[in-house]
């Protein structure tokens, strides 16, 4: 690879169609999150020219979204990110992030557990007064 190549594509801007389309997300939600200030374009004209450092910056977003985060977490995240060359503290606010996640989620998972014996508790009754009254409506209590 060339050198100008290499320049080229770390200058290169995208539409917000572009990043929209490759993001499966609305340019509504690009707009939100930029209004949010957690990414920010350059204008050119009216039409806003978005840097690979918008890219990456949208790619964690939406990432951070989609493992549950709070936009206020993914935003002390992303300041983070820009202030910290080595990336400790945002490495450590990540890991404390995903701890909470797995342990909300494993929560979660005991309630549904719990919730779905009930039910197949209460489906057994169901099916057993049937059984027992001759396939009548069943009051299953």
């Amino acid at each position: 690879m060339h050198l100008s190549a290499v320049i080229d594509e770390s200058s290169r801007l995208y539409t917000i169609g572009e990043l929209a389309g490759e993001f499966s997300v609305t340019t509504r939600t690009i707009r939100f999150y930029e209004s949010k200030g957690l990414i920010s374009p350059a204008r050119r004209g009216v039409a806003r020219a978005y840097s690979r450092r918008d890219r990456a910056r949208l790619k964690l977003i939406l990432r951070g979204k989609n493992l549950g985060f709070s936009l206020e977490e993914i935003a002390e995240y992303l300041k983070l990110y820009d202030a910290d060359p080595a990336q400790i503290a945002q490495t450590q606010m990540l890991l404390s992030g995903v701890e909470r996640t797995i342990e909300d989620l494993q929560l979660k998972r005991a309630d549904l557990d719990r919730t779905l014996r009930e039910l197949r508790d209460i489906r057994a009754q169901c099916a057993e007064h049937l059984r027992k009254k001759g396939g009548g409506r069943p009051s299953c209590d």
